[in-house]
């Protein structure tokens, strides 16, 4: 009785060892700022807007602005497979006069986005 117990376990033990997790993956965006000499930006603030209409009046965003790193870029987590709208700002710099759209975001994948502030 003891070994058809400890080979229940055992088996028991396999399957949960060879067993593994799904991957649980979700479409995100990074958005890297980037000055007009090509030089990244830390400290910028970077706000997504689902719409045109609402980035236009700065109202709505996607979820709390963020602020790049010292290496230039702020990810943006658990977002729809669709187009975004990017407002960028730093000091007297913004993206106002570039690009403020991103591609449809592909499902399931880490979307990356340069942003030129002027």
């Amino acid at each position: 009785m003891k070994k058809a117990a400890l080979g229940l376990l055992i088996l028991t033990l396999l399957s949960f060892a060879f067993t593994t997790p799904k991957q649980i993956t979700t479409t995100a965006l990074r958005v890297t700022v980037l000055d007009d000499a090509g030089n990244i930006q830390e400290g910028a603030k970077v706000t997504l807007y689902k719409t045109q209409e609402d980035f236009e009046k700065e109202q709505n965003p996607v979820s709390a602005a963020q602020t790049t790193s010292n290496k230039g870029f702020v990810i943006f987590r658990s977002l729809e497979p669709k187009i975004y709208y990017v407002a960028v700002s730093k000091g007297d710099l913004d993206n106002s006069g570039g690009s403020t759209q991103t591609q449809e975001l592909k499902s399931g994948a880490v979307n990356k986005v340069n942003i030129i502030i002027e």
